[in-house]
């Protein structure tokens, strides 16, 4: 055996000194919608770099800069501020169409975006959803409702598809798109033709998809980077500022969240390394976004709802619209159960608590301190969603607002 002194300056394998630069963390504590985006706007005012992990155009942020109202779906939130560098990561997937859609609609809106392709970067490793993706998201919704009597309620956006391309190691990369597009038109003849095996009424132009993926080839070619080099230099460089904006939240998390009525990748703290590369001791504050009151998009376990008055007033005063879907969000009470269970996964730093003000009309909340099954109450929030014996038997708080004239 040869000994060798991995702690030489000139040895490959050194010892790593102490991270230079932590990423800082936004993420989703309950299921989604909780105001992620103005957090991380707040954040990135002074951030050098903000990123994004995980999810796709599934995930809605919304930003309010000098009046102007930005959406933002694929693009990081911190894309608004114009002395940042904005990074989408190997975790996320990119519908092109969607991303550069979704720039010009923004631009179109006011001057916020201006010159954001000279600071987007976009990681090599990233996987691209094609228009097949969406429309067999949509089958498969549309399967799961005449053979179950019920769907997922997914945004239809190709996300699940694109992620189980991925997974199957079938699925094309950005980098599979930039450098040889011949070899790139064969894989994606042969991954279209996998699912119209799999799918006989699908029904897509692969001809006029293939020319437009072309076109923006060239578009794209700029933003590209090898997207783990860039963030260890990012993190081993000179001091700098380091954002991560977490789409959709943690019960929504692929192996975490309220299964099956979840999304397709892990939005809670550890999406963070799988998704841009970064080494556990490089996460610094965790910061977990909570709304004063709970709200979910679609189908799912709910146990705080409110179907009533109640629920319509928050809905009503929260304007509580999915800025990906439209759809209607349900409303209830908040749960301190899911919340503390989110906290289990993700160990946040601190929690920022978002549209208190929603709540100033009503003479008293409730919160959710405890879940009953068979009258026994639960230690933690379940995993199978919900049990049997579940009685939706909640302990809830009772928390006074006394309102005085301003």
């Amino acid at each position: 055996h040869t000994f060798v002194d991995t702690d030489s300056a000139e040895h490959p394998l050194r010892t790593p000194k102490e991270p230079q630069n932590k990423v800082t963390v936004v993420l989703g504590a309950q299921w989604g919608d909780e105001g992620k985006g103005k957090v991380v706007d707040l954040l990135a005012m002074d951030a050098d770099i903000v990123c994004r992990c995980q999810g796709g155009n599934n995930a809605g942020h919304t930003v309010v800069v000098d009046s102007v109202e930005y959406d933002f779906h694929l693009l990081p939130s911190g894309v608004l501020n114009k002395k940042a560098i904005s990074f989408i990561g190997n975790g996320v997937v990119i519908h092109l169409p969607g991303l550069f859609e979704e720039a010009e609609k923004n631009l179109r809106k006011g001057k916020g975006l201006q010159g954001w392709e000279e600071r987007l970067k976009i990681s090599d490793r990233a996987h691209i959803v094609f228009n097949f993706h969406q429309a067999v998201d949509g089958i498969q919704e549309q399967q799961r409702q005449q053979q179950e009597g019920k769907n997922l309620g997914t945004t239809k956006k190709g996300i699940g598809p694109a992620y189980s391309s991925k997974a199957a190691r079938n699925g094309l990369r950005v980098c599979d798109l930039v450098s040889d597009f011949k070899v790139f038109e064969e894989k994606f003849r042969m991954l279209a033709e996998h699912f119209r095996t799999m799918y006989p009424n699908l029904n897509v132009d692969i001809d006029s998809e293939l020319k437009q993926l072309k076109e923006y080839t060239e578009r794209l070619r700029p933003l590209v980077t090898d997207g783990v080099y860039f963030m260890h230099k990012a993190l081993t460089g000179p001091s700098k500022k380091i954002l991560v904006e977490g789409a959709n939240a943690a019960l929504l998390d692929i192996d975490f969240g309220t299964y099956p009525f979840v999304t397709s990748s892990n939005c809670t703290v550890g999406g963070v390394c799988t998704g841009l590369g970064v080494p556990p001791s490089y996460v610094g504050r965790v910061y977990g976004v909570v709304k004063a009151y709970t709200t979910r998009v679609g189908v799912g376990a709910f146990p705080t709802e409110q179907d009533n008055e109640t629920g319509n007033l928050l809905q009503s005063r929260g304007r509580e619209f999915g800025v990906t879907t439209g759809r209607r969000r349900r409303c209830g009470w908040l749960d301190l159960i899911l919340v503390r269970y989110a906290h289990m996964v993700n160990g946040f730093s601190a929690i920022a608590l978002t549209k208190l003000d929603i709540l100033d009309t009503l003479p008293e909340i409730k919160v959710a301190v405890a879940y009953k099954i068979n009258g026994q109450p639960l230690p933690s929030f379940p995993g199978r969603t919900f049990p049997q014996g579940f009685s939706r038997s909640i302990f809830l708080f009772f928390f006074f607002l006394f309102v005085r004239d301003a």
